[in-house]
């Protein structure tokens, strides 16, 4: 009997894009009042172990969050499902949403509970493909291959939204490929660095939430890893944020790099810049003790330190915590929090210590305020 936690149909983990012109980018989303995700969580290590870079946005997705999200993340297709009976008013008001925020040719594909005297309907709409219950991985994986293009600019018969011109611009940029667009580096570029499970996606949602609410125009770069078997990538960052509650305020995008592979990183930062934002945060991939490369690229770093990650030795050994600009002790209200920043202080050489609960927005305005002085 197969276990709960495999996918009814599962496949074996092999890269099955490596013959695209790019690593298919699919966003996922739950819309409307659905609360389990299981399902969802399968399929998306199905798609990264089958070489795809998967945007996982979340439960509780409105039309205009995942289109919104898509749009940022120049995703190559939109995989949605939602609970019985709504697919009829949300996936029209999706369709509608993409051709808002300047993606009209967002590719949208359905799963669910669909009535077959609906299909058409949804057809006609402008969904490309239909998954039913039942429906086999293979299909699901070949719908989301079927949907990769060869980058190249959007072209003004499609949309002339900056934001949807900047999204495929930093596309092309991440891809080797000459952009021709605007380019100034932002007038401060933060790194955010730390261990796996520091809470840095959690942290940097908070303060980029904060900063819509003071109405500063920010962009967040995300980086996290990519296969080095299959050459997939699962991108859960920007699930922290609500973009419910944000909407547009925020430009946040998800890439995948192995290592510490960030060459096309200065491009991006200089498109970002040009594209009319003053302030970057870059999070980077869960670093290990020699993961200090982000140093080169930001003007200020924040390495991120959760209690419990090792005793004063740890503190004294050479890398990540030498490239500190400043420190965060996050999960403040976790025990052994007190014998951290005692232990920081021993070596922060007057460097600053935020302490902060990401979890609850404590210390985040703080934290914002010292990180962008």
């Amino acid at each position: 009997m197969r276990a709960t936690t495999e996918p009814t149909t599962a496949i074996e983990k092999q890269d099955r894009c490596s013959d695209l012109p790019h690593r298919p980018r699919v966003l996922l989303g739950k819309m409307g009042l659905d609360g389990h995700d299981r399902g969802v969580k399968l399929i998306a290590r199905v798609m990264r172990d089958s070489g795809i870079h998967v945007i996982y946005s979340g439960l509780w997705q409105t039309p205009r969050s995942l289109a919104i999200s898509a749009r940022d993340e120049d995703a190559d297709c939109i995989a949605c499902s939602m609970m019985s009976n709504s697919h009829l008013v949300l996936v029209p008001r999706l369709l509608e949403e993409c051709a808002k925020v300047g993606r009209p040719d967002m590719v949208v594909n359905v799963g669910g509970i669909i009535p077959q005297d609906d299909v058409q309907k949804l057809i006609d709409a402008g969904v490309a493909r239909i998954y039913h219950t039942g429906t086999g991985m293979e299909q699901i994986v070949g719908s989301v291959r079927d949907s990769v293009k060869t980058y190249a600019p959007l072209a003004s018969a499609v949309t002339t939204h900056p934001t949807a011109l900047l999204a495929r611009n930093i596309s092309l940029a991440h891809a080797g490929r000459a952009v021709n667009a605007p380019r100034r580096r932002p007038n401060q570029v933060i790194g955010i660095t730390g261990s796996p499970g520091a809470g840095k996606s959690t942290l940097v949602a908070a303060m980029a939430s904060e900063a819509v609410r003071r109405g500063d125009k920010i962009a967040v770069v995300a980086f996290d890893p990519m296969s080095p078997i299959t050459g997939g990538a699962l991108l859960g960052d920007r699930l922290r944020v609500d973009f419910n509650a944000v909407d547009e305020g925020i430009f946040y995008r998800s890439l995948a790099i192995v290592g510490e592979d960030y060459r096309t990183l200065p491009d991006i930062i200089e498109l970002i810049g040009g594209a009319g934002y003053d302030k970057l945060i870059v999070e980077t991939v869960g670093a290990g003790q020699n993961d200090v490369a982000i140093r080169m690229f930001v003007d200020r770093t924040a390495v991120v330190v959760v209690p419990g990650m090792g005793d004063a030795v740890q503190m004294d050994k050479a890398g990540i915590l030498e490239i500190a600009d400043l420190f965060v002790v996050n999960k403040a209200d976790h025990a052994g929090e007190s014998k951290l920043v005692r232990e920081l202080l021993d070596i922060a050489g007057g460097r600053k210590i935020f302490e902060t609960i990401a979890t609850q927005g404590k210390g985040v305005v703080e934290l914002l305020d010292g990180l962008f002085a």
